[in-house]
């Protein structure tokens, strides 16, 4: 009998509900909500989730804010805070990858060499260009294909992609250069070009942990499981290695 009232004792501290908090690129906004919805009501932990660009939120961890897991929308950033020890040693892993686009708040669809002339006095958003992905990719793009010194004089940078989409669909600025997916989450804005994958480097979205939670491990892994694959497919988003519908 009291062996059993001992296990008894013990279960309570085996499905504890825990709070994860996860630091996440402003592009997962919307789709991350639904997959953390998905992993509570499986496990009763909660998720906290603290969206911004990645150059802000790996600014936040190397100065100490208690993040549980990170996901990054660029490589360097992870790379980063992997180099100052800040990554439990073998989470990482790569979850997603996403593609770049030009959006317009109405069309007709334009090709990219003609962005220059279409664009003419009007002004370009773009997330930062010297720290924020999405900025990144997309200068990297424009400067490949020989556009970068003629648009950067029109370009309006701002602290995350989404609020690049913003100024697109409040009619703030004729063209916007963001993800595919921050596209499809927006009704007032269109794609109207988008850029061949050979233009800049592969837009990958790694994660890891960053505490020893358990609870932040089972969220990590939750996230290449089919169930939460399933959501972020079908909000545009593509698995690493494969080809996006």
């Amino acid at each position: 009998m009291m062996r059993i009232l001992l296990l008894c004792l013990c279960l309570p501290a085996l499905v504890r509900a825990d709070d994860i908090l996860v630091f996440a690129p402003a592009s997962l906004g919307g789709t991350l909500d639904r997959v953390a919805e998905a992993f509570e009501a499986r496990t009763d932990h909660d998720v906290i989730l603290s969206y911004a660009g990645t150059s802000a939120l790996a600014f936040q961890i190397r100065r100490g804010a208690p993040a549980d897991v990170f996901i990054s929308a660029s490589v360097d950033w992870m790379d980063d805070i992997e180099a100052a020890g800040l990554v439990v040693a073998g989470t990482r892993r790569d979850v997603l990858s996403n593609s770049l686009v030009v959006v317009a708040r109405e069309g007709p669809e334009v090709a990219l060499q003609d962005l220059p002339e279409t664009l003419g006095e009007g002004r370009l958003a773009m997330a930062l260009t010297n720290a924020v992905p999405a900025g990144q990719y997309g200068r990297e793009a424009l400067e490949a294909l020989g556009l970068w010194d003629t648009l950067a004089p029109r370009v309006v940078e701002t602290d995350n992609v989404r609020a690049a989409l913003r100024l697109v669909a409040l009619g703030e600025v004729t063209f916007g250069v963001v993800y595919s997916t921050d596209a499809a989450a927006e009704d007032n804005a269109v794609i109207v070009a988008g850029f061949p994958d050979t233009s800049h480097r592969p837009i990958l979205y790694p994660a890891a942990q960053l505490s020893a939670s358990l609870a932040a491990a089972e969220f990590l892994d939750y996230l290449g499981s089919s169930e939460a694959q399933a959501i972020f497919v079908a909000d545009g988003f593509a698995l690493p290695g494969e080809p996006r519908e």
